[in-house]
C-alpha cells in the first residue's frame, strides 16, 4: 500500500489550533469524524485516551503518534497535523510536540495497511525526515517527503534482511544479538523500538536481528539457531512474548519505551555481561516486561488482575440476586419458582467470586502453574467447611464458623503466586530430561499440598477472626461514623474515576457485601460507592446542559452521552472532562460525590446490588433518598465546576 493513500491530503491539519494535549486529541478526532474516517467519535476518542493512559505516545524529538485500533474506524488512515508553536504532549523527552500522526486502524480486514503503518513508524526515526516535515507547509510536500522516505526505507530493509541472513550464518567476530519488540497495540512503538535498536547496533559494530510482535502478527521470527548463536537477548515489550526459547541466555527485559529511548544502554548491558541469565520454567509461559515500578505498584497490578476477573461474577451474580429479591417481595414470596431460580443462579456466581479473585492474583504472579493453587486457596477462604461424602466433613477455618472471606482470598492469591515462583527457583536445577514433569506433576501436586497446609494452619485462622471483627464493627457502627465512612468512600470514587482510589473504594464496599450480602451496613456501603461513581458523569451532563458557554462543542456532545452513563453507574464518562481540566473538574466531583455519600449514610440508604446505577433503584431501601443523594451531589459538583470554569472561546 502506498503511504500516500493513508496520509490523505484532505484530512491534514497544517496549522493546528490546539494548545493542550486534550485539545489536540479533540481537534484531530473530530476532524476524522467530519471526513468519515470514523463513525463513532466517542468510541474512538475513548480508545485514544485509553492508549495515552497506558503510556504517552509523545515519542520525543517533537513527534507524537496517538493511535487506536477499534470498531469505530471505517477505513485505515494517518492524519498529519502540525503545530508551529508546539504543544506539551507529555513526551518522553519532556519537549513540546510539533508533528502529530493520529493513526486510525480498523478491526480485522486486510493487514496491508498495518505494513504501511509500520513503515511510517520506522521513517519517523530518521531526523532528516522530521526536519523536512517541520518545514513542510503544504499537504503535497508532506506526501512527497513520506513517499520518498518510505521507498528508501523499504530498500534499506531488504538490504538489512540479506545482511542479517549472512550475519546469522557467518563466523564473524562481531557480536550477534537477538531482540524482540512489542507494544499493546502493535502499531507504532513496536517498530520504532525495532528501528532504534537496529540503528544503535550498527553504530556499535553489533549484528542484530529484531523480531516484532505487532498488529500484523510476528514478523522476522527468531529461529532456534539464531537464538543459540546470539550472545544475548534484548526484550523491549509491553505485552507478553514467548520466553521459554531464551532459556539459559543472558537477557535484558524492559518496556518498549526503553527500546526507543535508550537502545544503546540495552545493547551495552548484554555486551558488558551485565544481563541476567534467563531460566525458563518449562510451563510454556510467556512473560511481559519486568516492572520498573515500586513494590506497591506491582502489588496493585496483581490485585487488579484478580479484581478485573472477579467483577463479572460480582456484578452478574449480585444483580440476579437483587432481582430475585424483587420477585420475592412482589411476585410470590420465597417459594416462587422465579425467585428460587434467580437467587440460586446469583448465589452460584457469588460462590466463584473469591476463588476467581485468588486464582487470577496468583496467575499474575506465577503464571499458569499458580492458577490451580490460587483457585483452591480462594475456595478454602470462602467456605467454613466442606463435605467429603458420607459423614465426613473438613472444617477449613480451624474450628471457626466464619470463612476467611474476601481478605483471606486476597491473601491466598498472593501466597499461591509467590509459592509457585519459589518452586520454580527450587526446581530450576533439575535435569532437562524431567523438564516436562514440572507443569504436569510437580507444580500441581506440591502447589496444592503447600497452599492447603498454609490456608488451614495460618491464613484461615487469622483471617476468619479478622473477617468476624470487621463484620461486627461495620454492623455496630453508629450514624456519625457511618456518615463519615460513606462520605470518604463516595469521595474516593471521584478522585481518579476508575483508577486506584476508585477501585480501592469499590473493592472495600464489594468485599463487605461479598462477606455478608444480607447485611444492612454492606448494602449502605454499596449505595455510597454507587452514588459516588454516578455523580461525575451526571455533573458534567448538567454542566454542559445549563452552562453551555463554559464547555466546548465536543464537551457538550459528550455531556449528552453522560446522562446515560451516569444513569448506569459508569464513572469513566467524566474522564475526558477531568483530563482536559483536572484542576477544576476533579475537586468539584470529589465534593459532590462526598455530599452524596454523606446523604446515603445519614439516611441509611442501602442497595443490595454491586452495580447498576438507577437501573437497580427499585431495590433501594429508600428509593427517593437514593435519587435525592445522586441529584444533590451532582448539582453541587456541576455548580462548583461550572462557576469555577472560564468561558470558552471556540473561535
Amino acid at each position: 500500500m502506498d503511504i500516500r493513500s493513508l496520509l490523505m491530503k484532505d484530512i491534514m491539519i497544517m496549522d493546528l489550533k490546539a494548545t493542550t494535549k486534550s485539545e489536540v486529541i479533540d481537534e484531530m478526532v473530530h476532524n476524522y469524524y467530519e471526513h468519515g474516517i470514523i463513525d463513532d467519535e466517542d468510541l474512538y476518542k475513548k480508545d485514544i485516551i485509553k492508549r495515552e493512559e497506558e503510556g504517552s505516545t509523545g515519542m520525543g524529538d517533537g513527534i507524537a503518534i496517538p493511535h487506536a485500533h477499534d470498531a469505530a474506524v471505517k477505513k485505515p488512515a494517518v492524519q498529519f497535523a502540525r503545530s508551529v508553536a508546539g504543544v506539551d504532549y507529555d513526551s518522553m523527552d519532556g519537549q513540546p510536540a510539533h508533528l502529530f500522526f493520529m493513526i486510525a486502524a480498523p478491526e480485522g480486514g486486510d493487514n496491508t495497511h498495518l505494513q504501511a503503518l509500520a513503515a511510517l513508524s520506522q521513517v519517523l526515526m530518521n531526523p532528516d525526515v522530521v526536519t523536512a516535515l517541520k518545514a513542510a507547509d503544504t499537504p503535497d510536500k508532506v506526501q512527497d517527503i513520506f513517499a520518498e522516505a518510505v521507498a528508501k526505507k523499504e530498500a534499506e530493509n531488504k538490504a538489512e534482511e540479506e545482511a542479517e541472513k549472512v550475519a546469522a550464518n557467518s563466523n564473524s567476530d562481531r557480536p550477534y544479538i537477538v531482540a524482540v519488540t512489542a507494544c499493546p497495540n502493535g502499531i507504532a512503538h513496536t517498530y520504532m523500538a525495532e528501528e532504534n535498536l537496529k540503528k544503535k547496533a550498527k553504530e556499535l559494530g553489533v549484528d542484530i536481528k529484531v523480531e516484532t510482535n505487532g498488529s500484523e502478527g510476528i514478523k522476522h521470527r527468531l529461529t532456534a539457531d539464531e537464538i543459540s548463536r546470539a550472545v544475548g537477548v534484548v526484550i523491549a515489550a509491553d505485552k507478553k512474548v514467548e520466553m521459554n526459547r531464551f532459556d539459559g541466555k543472558p537477557l535484558v527485559n524492559k518496556p518498549v519505551k526503553s527500546g526507543i529511548q535508550e537502545p544503546e544502554k540495552l545493547i551495552q548491558q548484554v555486551l558488558d555481561g551485565k544481563a541476567a541469565i534467563y531460566h525458563a520454567t518449562g510451563d510454556d509461559s510467556s512473560s511481559s516486561t519486568e516492572s520498573d515500578g515500586t513494590v506497591w505498584g506491582n502489588i496493585y497490578k496483581q490485585l487488579m488482575n484478580g479484581i478485573s476477573h472477579m467483577l463479572p461474577f460480582v456484578i452478574g451474580g449480585g444483580i440476579l440476586m437483587a432481582i430475585s429479591f424483587i420477585v420475592e417481595q412482589y411476585m410470590g414470596g420465597a417459594k416462587a419458582p422465579a425467585f428460587i431460580f434467580l437467587n440460586s443462579a446469583g448465589n452460584l456466581a457469588f460462590a466463584f467470586m473469591v476463588p476467581v479473585l485468588a486464582a487470577y492474583i496468583a496467575e499474575s504472579i506465577g503464571d499458569t502453574p499458580a492458577l490451580m493453587p490460587g483457585f483452591v486457596g480462594g475456595f478454602m477462604a470462602s467456605i467454613a467447611n466442606a463435605s467429603l461424602g458420607g459423614s465426613y466433613h473438613v472444617n477449613f477455618q480451624a474450628n471457626s464458623t466464619s470463612p476467611a472471606g474476601f481478605l483471606g482470598g486476597i491473601a491466598a492469591g498472593f501466597i499461591a503466586g509467590y509459592l509457585i515462583l519459589g518452586m520454580k527457583k527450587m526446581f530450576a536445577g533439575l535435569p532437562r530430561s524431567v523438564e516436562g514433569m514440572k507443569p504436569m506433576l510437580l507444580y500441581p501436586v506440591f502447589g496444592l499440598l503447600f497452599i492447603a497446609l498454609i490456608m488451614y494452619f495460618i491464613v484461615n485462622p487469622i483471617f476468619s477472626t479478622i473477617n468476624l471483627w470487621i463484620t461486627h464493627f461495620l454492623n455496630g457502627m453508629g450514624t456519625g461514623n457511618l456518615v463519615l465512612l460513606t462520605l470518604v468512600l463516595a469521595g474516593m470514587m471521584s478522585i481518579d474515576m476508575g483508577g486506584p482510589f476508585n477501585k480501592a473504594a469499590y473493592v472495600f464496599a464489594s468485599g463487605a457485601f461479598a462477606n455478608d450480602p444480607k447485611s444492612t451496613t454492606a448494602a449502605i456501603l454499596m449505595a455510597a460507592v454507587m452514588v459516588g461513581g454516578m455523580v461525575p458523569p451526571f455533573a458534567t451532563a448538567i454542566g454542559t446542559a445549563f452552562f453551555k458557554n463554559k464547555y466546548t462543542e465536543d464537551e457538550r456532545r459528550a455531556g449528552v452521552t453522560n446522562w446515560i452513563l451516569g444513569f448506569s453507574f459508569i464513572t469513566e464518562g467524566a474522564i475526558p472532562f477531568a483530563t482536559a481540566d483536572p484542576g477544576r473538574v476533579i475537586p468539584s466531583c470529589i465534593i459532590g460525590s462526598a455530599v452524596s455519600g454523606a446523604i446515603v449514610g445519614a439516611m441509611r440508604i442501602g442497595i443490595p446490588a454491586p452495580h447498576g446505577g438507577f437501573w437497580v433503584s427499585p431495590l433501594a431501601t429508600n428509593i427517593w433518598g437514593y435519587f435525592l443523594a445522586v441529584i444533590v451531589g451532582s448539582i453541587v459538583a456541576a455548580l462548583i465546576m461550572s462557576f469555577w470554569k472560564k468561558p470558552v472561546n471556540e473561535k
